[in-house]
Protein backbone atom coordinates (compact mmCIF):
# COMPACT_ATOMS: atom_id res chain seq x y z
CA UNK A 1 0.00 0.00 0.00
CA UNK A 2 1.48 3.19 -0.77
CA UNK A 3 2.44 5.71 2.14
CA UNK A 4 0.29 8.27 0.31
CA UNK A 5 -2.86 6.54 1.77
CA UNK A 6 -1.70 6.26 5.18
CA UNK A 7 -1.23 10.64 4.81
CA UNK A 8 -3.31 12.14 7.36
CA UNK A 9 -4.83 15.99 7.17
CA UNK A 10 -5.00 18.04 10.14
CA UNK A 11 -7.84 19.39 11.57
CA UNK A 12 -7.78 23.15 10.97
CA UNK A 13 -8.69 25.94 13.51
CA UNK A 14 -12.03 27.84 12.87
CA UNK A 15 -11.48 31.15 14.80
CA UNK A 16 -14.42 32.43 15.58
CA UNK A 17 -15.25 35.84 17.58
CA UNK A 18 -15.25 35.80 21.22
CA UNK A 19 -18.88 38.27 22.50
CA UNK A 20 -20.48 37.77 25.62
CA UNK A 21 -18.49 34.22 27.08
CA UNK A 22 -19.44 32.70 23.72
CA UNK A 23 -18.09 32.19 20.35
CA UNK A 24 -20.30 33.15 17.75
CA UNK A 25 -19.43 33.67 13.90
CA UNK A 26 -19.90 37.07 12.28
CA UNK A 27 -23.64 37.53 12.16
CA UNK A 28 -22.88 38.78 8.54
CA UNK A 29 -21.11 35.14 7.58
CA UNK A 30 -18.18 37.00 6.51
CA UNK A 31 -14.47 35.88 6.43
CA UNK A 32 -11.65 36.86 5.16
CA UNK A 33 -8.06 35.57 4.69
CA UNK A 34 -5.43 36.12 7.07
CA UNK A 35 -1.37 35.35 5.40
CA UNK A 36 1.96 35.31 7.33
CA UNK A 37 4.45 38.03 6.75
CA UNK A 38 5.56 35.67 3.31
CA UNK A 39 1.86 35.81 2.24
CA UNK A 40 1.28 32.03 3.11
CA UNK A 41 -2.50 31.54 4.52
CA UNK A 42 -2.95 31.03 7.91
CA UNK A 43 -6.78 30.92 8.03
CA UNK A 44 -9.81 32.73 7.53
CA UNK A 45 -10.78 34.82 10.18
CA UNK A 46 -14.21 36.43 10.92
CA UNK A 47 -15.33 39.69 9.53
CA UNK A 48 -16.98 41.44 12.36
CA UNK A 49 -20.10 43.72 11.42
CA UNK A 50 -21.64 46.82 12.67
CA UNK A 51 -23.93 44.30 14.51
CA UNK A 52 -21.29 42.57 16.11
CA UNK A 53 -19.83 45.39 17.71
CA UNK A 54 -23.15 46.53 18.89
CA UNK A 55 -23.90 42.86 20.63
CA UNK A 56 -20.56 43.42 21.93
CA UNK A 57 -21.69 46.50 23.86
CA UNK A 58 -24.48 44.97 24.64
CA UNK A 59 -22.40 42.50 26.50
CA UNK A 60 -19.97 44.95 28.01
CA UNK A 61 -22.60 47.05 29.74
CA UNK A 62 -24.11 43.42 30.92
CA UNK A 63 -21.11 42.57 33.05
CA UNK A 64 -20.03 45.92 34.24
CA UNK A 65 -21.53 46.39 36.99
CA UNK A 66 -20.16 42.70 38.46
CA UNK A 67 -16.88 43.70 37.36
CA UNK A 68 -16.57 46.80 38.95
CA UNK A 69 -18.09 45.89 41.65
CA UNK A 70 -15.67 42.70 42.36
CA UNK A 71 -12.83 43.37 44.92
CA UNK A 72 -9.94 44.80 43.59
CA UNK A 73 -8.17 41.56 45.01
CA UNK A 74 -10.77 39.54 43.45
CA UNK A 75 -10.08 40.74 39.85
CA UNK A 76 -6.54 40.71 40.66
CA UNK A 77 -6.66 36.67 41.36
CA UNK A 78 -9.09 36.28 38.41
CA UNK A 79 -6.31 38.23 35.90
CA UNK A 80 -3.20 36.11 37.82
CA UNK A 81 -5.52 33.02 36.44
CA UNK A 82 -5.24 33.95 32.89
CA UNK A 83 -1.75 33.81 33.29
CA UNK A 84 -1.42 30.69 34.41
CA UNK A 85 -3.42 29.52 31.67
CA UNK A 86 -1.23 31.52 28.92
CA UNK A 87 1.39 29.56 30.43
CA UNK A 88 0.05 26.45 29.59
CA UNK A 89 -0.86 27.51 26.21
CA UNK A 90 2.96 29.08 25.04
CA UNK A 91 3.46 26.46 22.30
CA UNK A 92 0.70 27.73 20.42
CA UNK A 93 1.03 31.85 21.17
CA UNK A 94 4.47 31.37 20.13
CA UNK A 95 3.48 29.48 16.92
CA UNK A 96 0.96 32.36 16.21
CA UNK A 97 2.98 35.36 16.99
CA UNK A 98 5.93 33.65 14.82
CA UNK A 99 3.41 33.57 12.11
CA UNK A 100 1.85 36.71 12.26
CA UNK A 101 5.09 39.20 12.79
CA UNK A 102 7.37 36.82 10.86
CA UNK A 103 9.62 36.26 13.63
CA UNK A 104 11.80 32.61 14.40
CA UNK A 105 10.26 30.64 16.55
CA UNK A 106 12.98 31.66 19.66
CA UNK A 107 11.89 35.38 19.27
CA UNK A 108 8.37 34.43 19.33
CA UNK A 109 8.81 32.76 22.19
CA UNK A 110 10.60 35.82 24.11
CA UNK A 111 7.64 37.90 23.46
CA UNK A 112 5.19 35.83 24.59
CA UNK A 113 7.12 35.05 27.84
CA UNK A 114 7.42 39.39 27.82
CA UNK A 115 3.28 39.17 27.21
CA UNK A 116 2.63 36.82 30.14
CA UNK A 117 5.10 38.68 32.19
CA UNK A 118 2.79 41.60 31.25
CA UNK A 119 -0.66 39.95 32.02
CA UNK A 120 1.04 38.91 35.49
CA UNK A 121 2.42 42.58 35.87
CA UNK A 122 -1.22 44.14 35.41
CA UNK A 123 -2.83 41.76 37.80
CA UNK A 124 -0.19 42.66 40.29
CA UNK A 125 -1.94 46.34 40.24
CA UNK A 126 -5.38 46.18 40.83
CA UNK A 127 -5.61 46.24 44.77
CA UNK A 128 -2.53 48.86 44.37
CA UNK A 129 -3.53 51.35 42.02
CA UNK A 130 -6.03 52.66 44.86
CA UNK A 131 -3.65 54.01 46.90
CA UNK A 132 -1.25 55.64 44.24
CA UNK A 133 -4.32 57.86 42.70
CA UNK A 134 -6.52 57.89 46.15
CA UNK A 135 -6.20 59.42 49.65
CA UNK A 136 -6.95 61.48 51.77
CA UNK A 137 -7.58 65.59 50.63
CA UNK A 138 -5.74 68.56 52.87
CA UNK A 139 -8.89 70.58 52.94
CA UNK A 140 -9.43 73.98 54.75
CA UNK A 141 -12.36 72.86 56.86
CA UNK A 142 -13.92 71.14 59.50
CA UNK A 143 -14.15 68.01 56.85
CA UNK A 144 -12.73 64.76 55.74
CA UNK A 145 -12.23 64.65 51.55
CA UNK A 146 -11.30 61.40 50.75
CA UNK A 147 -10.48 60.82 47.16
CA UNK A 148 -10.90 57.37 44.96
CA UNK A 149 -10.59 55.94 41.62
CA UNK A 150 -13.69 54.10 39.83
CA UNK A 151 -13.81 52.17 36.88
CA UNK A 152 -15.46 54.44 33.40
CA UNK A 153 -17.39 52.01 32.40
CA UNK A 154 -17.29 49.94 28.82
CA UNK A 155 -13.95 50.60 27.05
CA UNK A 156 -13.42 49.76 23.13
CA UNK A 157 -10.17 49.22 22.65
CA UNK A 158 -8.49 49.22 19.49
CA UNK A 159 -5.14 46.97 19.63
CA UNK A 160 -1.93 48.02 17.91
CA UNK A 161 -1.23 46.87 14.54
CA UNK A 162 1.98 45.57 14.47
CA UNK A 163 2.43 43.77 17.47
CA UNK A 164 -0.04 41.10 17.65
CA UNK A 165 -0.26 39.56 21.21
CA UNK A 166 2.57 42.24 23.74
CA UNK A 167 0.82 45.21 22.26
CA UNK A 168 -2.89 43.82 22.96
CA UNK A 169 -2.24 42.58 26.16
CA UNK A 170 -0.58 45.57 27.16
CA UNK A 171 -3.19 47.74 26.26
CA UNK A 172 -6.03 45.56 26.97
CA UNK A 173 -5.18 44.08 30.61
CA UNK A 174 -4.74 47.40 32.30
CA UNK A 175 -8.43 48.72 31.31
CA UNK A 176 -9.99 45.34 32.46
CA UNK A 177 -7.51 45.46 35.79
CA UNK A 178 -9.19 48.49 37.04
CA UNK A 179 -12.50 47.45 37.01
CA UNK A 180 -13.58 48.32 33.04
CA UNK A 181 -14.98 46.15 30.54
CA UNK A 182 -13.70 45.78 27.32
CA UNK A 183 -14.58 45.70 23.45
CA UNK A 184 -11.30 44.36 21.65
CA UNK A 185 -10.97 44.88 17.87
CA UNK A 186 -8.27 43.14 17.27
CA UNK A 187 -4.89 43.98 14.32
CA UNK A 188 -6.99 43.74 11.38
CA UNK A 189 -3.50 41.57 9.68
CA UNK A 190 -2.69 40.01 12.38
CA UNK A 191 -5.85 39.15 14.39
CA UNK A 192 -4.91 35.46 15.27
CA UNK A 193 -3.66 35.39 18.88
CA UNK A 194 -6.20 37.83 19.78
CA UNK A 195 -8.52 35.47 19.03
CA UNK A 196 -6.71 32.63 20.93
CA UNK A 197 -6.59 34.66 23.86
CA UNK A 198 -10.55 34.50 23.71
CA UNK A 199 -10.53 31.11 24.60
CA UNK A 200 -8.27 31.43 27.08
CA UNK A 201 -10.15 33.95 29.15
CA UNK A 202 -13.04 31.58 28.49
CA UNK A 203 -11.58 29.04 30.33
CA UNK A 204 -10.13 31.09 33.19
CA UNK A 205 -12.51 32.71 35.62
CA UNK A 206 -12.98 36.18 33.53
CA UNK A 207 -16.80 36.83 33.71
CA UNK A 208 -18.22 37.08 30.33
CA UNK A 209 -18.74 39.91 28.30
CA UNK A 210 -15.92 41.61 30.86
CA UNK A 211 -13.62 41.14 27.34
CA UNK A 212 -15.03 40.86 24.03
CA UNK A 213 -13.00 40.03 20.72
CA UNK A 214 -13.60 40.93 17.52
CA UNK A 215 -11.89 40.87 14.20
CA UNK A 216 -12.17 42.30 11.09
CA UNK A 217 -11.71 45.85 9.31
CA UNK A 218 -10.14 47.92 11.71
CA UNK A 219 -11.91 51.17 10.34
CA UNK A 220 -15.37 49.66 9.94
CA UNK A 221 -15.83 48.64 13.14
CA UNK A 222 -14.34 51.65 14.71
CA UNK A 223 -16.97 54.03 13.06
CA UNK A 224 -19.53 52.87 14.76
CA UNK A 225 -18.35 52.21 17.91
CA UNK A 226 -16.72 55.72 18.62
CA UNK A 227 -20.08 56.73 17.79
CA UNK A 228 -21.69 54.57 20.37
CA UNK A 229 -23.83 56.37 23.10
CA UNK A 230 -22.73 53.28 25.95
CA UNK A 231 -19.34 53.10 25.03
CA UNK A 232 -17.82 55.53 27.50
CA UNK A 233 -13.87 55.35 26.27
CA UNK A 234 -12.31 54.54 23.27
CA UNK A 235 -8.42 53.60 23.05
CA UNK A 236 -6.95 54.66 19.97
CA UNK A 237 -3.63 52.92 19.79
CA UNK A 238 -4.66 50.54 16.42
CA UNK A 239 -5.39 53.78 14.41
CA UNK A 240 -3.47 55.53 11.90
CA UNK A 241 -3.78 59.38 12.30
CA UNK A 242 -6.12 60.00 9.62
CA UNK A 243 -8.91 56.95 11.53
CA UNK A 244 -8.02 58.60 14.80
CA UNK A 245 -9.03 62.04 14.11
CA UNK A 246 -12.46 60.79 13.04
CA UNK A 247 -12.84 58.65 15.81
CA UNK A 248 -12.08 61.44 17.98
CA UNK A 249 -14.63 63.46 16.23
CA UNK A 250 -17.94 61.11 16.94
CA UNK A 251 -16.54 59.93 20.15
CA UNK A 252 -17.32 64.04 21.12
CA UNK A 253 -20.59 63.62 20.32
CA UNK A 254 -21.02 61.51 23.99
CA UNK A 255 -18.17 62.98 25.38
CA UNK A 256 -16.43 59.62 25.60
CA UNK A 257 -12.35 59.46 27.14
CA UNK A 258 -10.26 58.98 24.52
CA UNK A 259 -6.50 57.67 24.68
CA UNK A 260 -4.89 58.51 21.80
CA UNK A 261 -2.19 56.73 19.96
CA UNK A 262 1.13 56.88 21.33
CA UNK A 263 4.06 56.86 19.86
CA UNK A 264 5.87 53.86 20.97
CA UNK A 265 9.00 52.11 19.53
CA UNK A 266 9.25 48.93 21.33
CA UNK A 267 6.00 47.37 23.48
CA UNK A 268 8.79 45.03 25.90
CA UNK A 269 9.43 48.34 27.29
CA UNK A 270 8.44 48.81 31.21
CA UNK A 271 5.27 50.24 31.40
CA UNK A 272 4.12 52.89 33.96
CA UNK A 273 0.86 53.45 35.68
CA UNK A 274 -0.43 55.69 32.84
CA UNK A 275 -2.73 53.02 31.09
CA UNK A 276 -3.84 52.13 34.41
CA UNK A 277 -5.44 55.47 35.51
CA UNK A 278 -6.13 56.32 31.70
CA UNK A 279 -9.64 54.88 32.03
CA UNK A 280 -10.14 55.87 35.84
CA UNK A 281 -12.75 58.50 36.91
CA UNK A 282 -11.67 60.18 40.81
CA UNK A 283 -15.02 60.04 43.23
CA UNK A 284 -14.37 62.70 45.92
CA UNK A 285 -16.66 62.37 49.07
CA UNK A 286 -16.54 65.14 52.21
CA UNK A 287 -18.18 64.03 55.40
CA UNK A 288 -17.92 66.88 58.93
CA UNK A 289 -15.35 66.06 61.38
CA UNK A 290 -16.74 65.35 64.75
CA UNK A 291 -20.04 64.46 63.57
CA UNK A 292 -20.32 60.62 62.56
CA UNK A 293 -24.09 60.67 62.43
CA UNK A 294 -23.57 63.20 59.72
CA UNK A 295 -24.05 62.28 55.94
CA UNK A 296 -21.32 62.99 53.61
CA UNK A 297 -21.67 64.47 49.91
CA UNK A 298 -19.88 63.03 46.81
CA UNK A 299 -18.93 65.06 43.60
Amino acid sequence: MSDRTNERLGVFKTYKLYVGGKFPRSESGRVYEVTDSKGKWLANAPQSSRKDARDAVVAARKAFGGWAGATAYNRGQVLYRVAEMLEGRKEQFTREVADAEGLSKSKAAVLVDATIDRWVWYAGWTDKIAQVVGGANPVAGPYFNLSSPEPTGVVTVLAPQESSFLGLVSVLAPVIATGNTAIVVASERSPLPALSLGEVLATSDVPGGVVNVLSGRTAELAAPLAAHQDVNAIDLAGADDVLAKELEIAAADNLKRVLRPQPVDDWSAAPGTERLTAFLETKTVWHPTGSLGASGSAY
